[in-house]
């Protein structure tokens, strides 16, 4: 599980959210840019979630969807889950 949990999707995307709360703690206004830049986060937060979800399902042989971009290396991850 440790692997999933510092990939750099979930590491960049917390990163990203620390920088936006710095950010509030500042004596700016709130901005539709602000707005859009949280809208931003929240979406590569649920992408990189989706990811690690999906790279686990995979990897234990479940099934995935077909649009996922881990679909193209299922097989390669259920063989490394079976040499173990």
């Amino acid at each position: 599980m440790r692997k999933y949990l510092f990939g750099t999707g979930l590491v960049s995307a917390v990163m990203g959210g620390v920088t936006l709360l710095r950010s509030l703690r500042s004596e700016e206004t709130f901005t539709w840019r602000t707005a859009l830049a949280w809208l931003s986060w929240g979406i590569t937060l649920a992408l990189a979630i989706g990811s690690v979800v999906d790279t686990r399902r995979a990897s234990r042989g479940r099934l995935i969807a077909t649009d996922s971009p881990v679909d193209d290396n299922r097989t390669d991850l259920l063989k490394k889950r079976i040499r173990r």
